[in-house]
């Protein structure tokens, strides 16, 4: 099975602050393995990582594909071992995360221009960013499509679909594109499974979401 871990811009972990820069890879080699730690605790205590049907949930600046030994412990989202060392690092950029984040938009759109066919803002929020990730508009006329759809967010007009291009139009100035990837990945899996008749259905529907969520996002860096 494979792990991976997600790092900032600057080699540390989002939650725990520690820095991994000695431990990265290097001249196509794995890095060195990291100080085994002897008692585990989720969330506390030990090198954390996720499967493949969870990165969605950690989603940062850095990718990168890990090896896990010692004992293990598994949680919701995550698993946590004695011992870890990063053995490649996944080829991902700004464009990537960006796409991710229209695509999953446009997954619900169709909910959004089913009910409000004459309001065009969601759709044009998600062209822009997609424009903005080719370089083919400004800043500029990113902010602008974002203050567009969330005023269609914060408008009677309410759906998953102008929350998720909200998220995915956010402009470069304010956030960065994995915040943008998260919370549009978020929105479109919570809204998909919103309108099921009862808790079992609901959740069955999220899953389902979130699980193809997943699988795009690997499609697209190649994993």
């Amino acid at each position: 099975m494979k792990y991976y871990k997600f790092l900032t811009s600057e080699n540390k972990g989002a939650y725990s602050d520690f820095d991994y820069t000695d431990y990265l890879p290097k001249d196509g080699q794995p890095g060195k393995w990291l100080p085994k730690v002897e008692d585990l605790e989720l969330c506390e205590s030990g090198y954390h990582a996720c499967t493949r049907k969870d990165v969605l949930r950690w989603v940062n600046t850095q990718m990168y594909e890990v090896e896990l030994r010692g004992k293990k412990k598994n949680g919701n989202e995550k698993v946590v071992a004695q011992e870890m060392r990063f053995i490649r690092k996944v080829d991902y950029n700004e464009r990537i995360l960006r796409l991710f984040a229209c695509w999953c938009a446009e997954q619900v759109l169709p909910n959004f221009e089913n009910k409000y066919p004459e309001d065009k803002r969601p759709r044009q929020a998600i062209e822009t960013a997609k424009r903005y990730a080719d370089g083919k508009a400004t800043k500029k006329e990113l902010s602008a499509a974002n203050s567009a759809a969330r005023s269609a967010a914060d408008s009677a007009a309410r759906s998953a679909a102008n929350s998720a291009a909200y998220y995915a139009a956010r402009s470069a100035a304010n956030s960065a594109a994995y915040f943008a990837a998260y919370f549009a990945a978020d929105s479109a899996a919570y809204f998909a499974a919103d309108s099921a008749a009862d808790s079992a259905a609901y959740f069955a529907a999220d899953s389902a979401a979130t699980k193809n969520q997943s699988d795009k996002f690997m499609e697209m860096v190649g994993e």
